[in-house]
């Protein structure tokens, strides 16, 4: 059997979908731009540079979802669908997706981006499972501005898929072939526990990982 895990941000999008949201609602004017912008390019660049706080970043991130009620984001990201992250889907990283799921057991989107962010587009990309960091929400359903367990990166990538394939009733050891595609040093961890690891748009440590290990390495940007 044959397990596919694909990054979100910078791999099969060819941009980040965290920092776009963050853009996005500082374009309609509900968040201030001096603050908000600076603060989340700063994030941006930590996360690029491999030492992104992920919690101080969720804290920041999170936050404006507990700002707003659930009904008036979800009318904002339809528009965010159309306007920042459909332009940023490459016809090489659809066809690399449908590729994987006519060969693939499991097929999964692994990101960092909370769920919120993230499922409307792995929808758009047709794979069903997704394994996203967790907003929480209240008894009505609305955010609170908080994470719920454990992020989805770095090394919360391996925890966070080794649950999800218990809840289908699997172990990593079930799979004779596991397949991860991302462009980031963040996630080297389970990229070195895959059987193929390819390196797609690769930061430049990615980059050079990869060439010295001898990694696929692929360019999807459009």
């Amino acid at each position: 059997m044959r397990l596919t895990l694909f990054d979100l941000d910078n791999t099969l999008l060819s941009g980040d979908s965290d920092f776009e949201w963050g853009q996005f609602l500082i374009g309609l004017g509900v968040l201030d731009s001096a603050d908000h912008e600076s603060r989340n390019l700063a994030f941006y660049e930590d996360y690029k540079a491999g030492k992104l706080d992920i919690h101080a970043f969720l804290n920041f991130q999170l936050a404006p979802l507990a700002r707003f009620p659930r009904h008036q984001l979800n009318q904002w990201h339809d528009r965010f669908m159309s306007e920042r992250i459909l332009p940023l889907i490459s016809p090489a990283a659809q066809q690399q997706v449908a590729l994987e799921q006519s060969r693939s057991h499991l097929v999964a989107i692994v990101t960092a981006t909370n769920r919120f962010v993230t499922e409307p587009i792995a929808k758009t990309f047709g794979i069903d499972h997704l394994i996203a960091t967790e907003a929480e929400t209240n008894a009505q359903g609305e955010f609170t501005g908080r994470v719920r367990g454990i992020p989805s990166f770095r090394e919360g990538k391996i925890i966070r898929v080794d649950d999800w394939l218990l809840s289908l009733g699997y172990h990593w050891d079930d799979f004779s072939e596991s397949a991860f595609y991302s462009d980031s040093q963040n996630d080297l961890p389970l990229l070195e526990r895959s059987s193929q690891p390819i390196a797609v748009n690769p930061d430049p440590v990615l980059n050079q990982v990869a060439k010295d290990r001898g990694w696929t390495r692929l360019n999807w940007k459009n």
